[in-house]
């Protein structure tokens, strides 16, 4: 047995190598296979027209999320492209004896929500899926990200994918929070200072006091939003919370099983004296509620901040420019008392139970403003259930809000909930390139608290004048 130091990331990886190719990529075995409507269905043409089969049918599960209306989820589905792909991850998964979850099922929802609330979603797995953000699932000490829709293919024929193994890169943030400074805040400021591509090449593991005393759905946005500084995936090392979370779910281990998977899991902390190609360390104290002024996630800033002047940015002039004039913004502006016009809360990265107690603790007493279009998007069914339970929907009812039904909805615009072009939106989701969440439509990424202070004001406003 090695005495070398590992990291948490080379512990996992290194346990997953099923063979090592000099000078090329590792054959990598993977855990967990997750698919949804979109990605999926030009995979199993693959499989079909080359007469190979699903190896390990119950290593996958899908779910249907991405092109999913979030009304009325009960009718047939009108719009045809969605209608098809959804009957096609339906018939697939029926052909090939995989787990589906489709519009309906109580279990159905996002498919990086839904994987860790049913405990599929386990410490030290690999895990994959046709979907960029698969790295939230990175919150429990397992490397996971996407991949395309060959390698959705290669997963489900062989369970293996060729990989080359990353470069490996610690973020530390330490000290105590301030008020309303959320994960999401977290990992905005972080892309902020790295840039949209600062951790290209990476696998990114975050630690320090911040991580450790974040929950679990708090952690799983910060995982979620990695990818946006160009990195490969996110983890954090297993600990109490995460194993406090996952007991008990349905698909955990259970009995003897659940102490022998916890000897194990206890083991995944990178080693003292492990080495990581790159380290950053930022205090907790420097970060204030984020928002973003551009076309990609690293463009954020503090709420109370000015626009930044391009000469200070660092970057290229000509894109900061086309960025602003994108957006209808300019240099030195302030970001508070702009106009917005709709307010998404949802998606993967803030579609979990806490990011609706957070928007509700906001909107409580309060009205919507008249102007504001709100989408207010559960995750999954399960997290429908508890804003119902918790007495959640009664205050947004109240303030004149609507709660949907699960599904991606306005993070992407796949489906019918797209921002018009040239509104404003104040969003909880990942990404505000242009087009992102319909043609011409200008996203602002925020955490809930600061959409649902959008959401009653009608303006950009620091959801810390909102707070008791």
């Amino acid at each position: 047995m090695s005495s070398k130091s590992l990291t948490l990331f080379d512990k996992v990886w290194d346990s997953h190598v099923v063979r090592k190719i000099e000078g090329g990529p590792d054959v990598f075995f993977i855990d967990r296979h997750f698919i949804h409507e979109v990605t999926s269905p030009v995979a199993f043409l693959g499989l079909e027209s080359r007469g190979l089969k699903v190896i390990f049918p119950e290593k996958t599960f899908a779910t249907a999320d991405h092109n999913t209306p979030t009304r009325n989820q009960h009718l047939p589905v009108a719009d045809p492209l969605s209608a098809n792909q959804l009957k096609a991850l339906e018939t697939n998964s029926s052909r090939y004896g995989i787990s589906h979850w489709g519009l309906g099922n109580p279990k159905n929802g996002i498919v990086h929500v839904v994987g860790p609330e049913n405990g599929i979603t386990l410490p030290g797995m690999t895990i994959v899926c046709g979907d960029s953000h698969t790295s939230t699932h990175g919150a429990f000490g397992a490397i996971a990200f996407g991949i395309g829709t060959s390698e959705v293919e290669m997963v489900l024929s062989s369970q293996c994918i060729m990989q080359s193994k990353p470069k490996k890169m610690r973020i530390k943030v330490d000290g105590k929070l301030g008020k309303g400074v959320t994960p999401k805040d977290v990992i905005l400021y972080i892309i902020s200072r790295l840039t949209a591509s600062g951790a290209t090449g990476y696998f990114v593991e975050y630690a320090g006091e911040v991580f450790e005393q974040m929950s679990m759905e708090g952690r799983m946005t910060v995982c979620n939003m990695s990818i946006e500084m160009g990195a490969r995936g996110g983890m954090i090392a297993p600990d109490e919370t995460t194993f406090n979370y996952i007991r008990g779910r349905e698909k955990a281990p259970k009995g003897d099983a659940w102490e022998k998977a916890l000897a194990y899991w206890k083991t995944l902390k990178t080693d003292d004296g492990a080495g990581f190609d790159k380290e950053y360390h930022y205090p907790a104290s420097d970060i204030e509620p984020m928002i973003t002024f551009g076309t990609n996630p690293g463009m954020g800033i503090g709420i109370t901040h000015k626009i930044p002047v391009a000469d200070g940015t660092g970057g290229n002039k000509a894109s900061f420019g086309k960025s602003l004039e994108y957006m209808g913004f300019h240099e030195a502006e302030n970001m508070l008392g702009k106009k917005v016009d709709y307010v998404f809360i949802g998606s993967c990265t803030n579609g979990r139970i806490e990011d609706f107690r957070a928007f509700a603790s906001i909107v409580k007493g309060r009205k919507k403003a008249d102007h504001v279009i709100a989408w207010v998007v559960p995750g999954s069914h399960l997290v429908e259930q508890q804003i119902k339970e918790e007495g959640i929907l009664d205050i947004l009812n109240e303030a004149g809000f609507e709660l949907r039904q699960p599904g991606c909805s306005a993070c992407l615009a796949m489906n019918d909930d797209k921002i018009p072009a040239g509104k404003y939106a104040v969003s909880t989701s990942n990404r505000n390139f242009e087009g992102r969440q319909g043609p011409g439509a200008r996203t602002m990424l925020a955490s809930p608290l600061a959409a649902a202070a959008a959401a009653v004001t009608g303006v950009v406003t620091d959801p810390r004048e909102l707070m008791s």
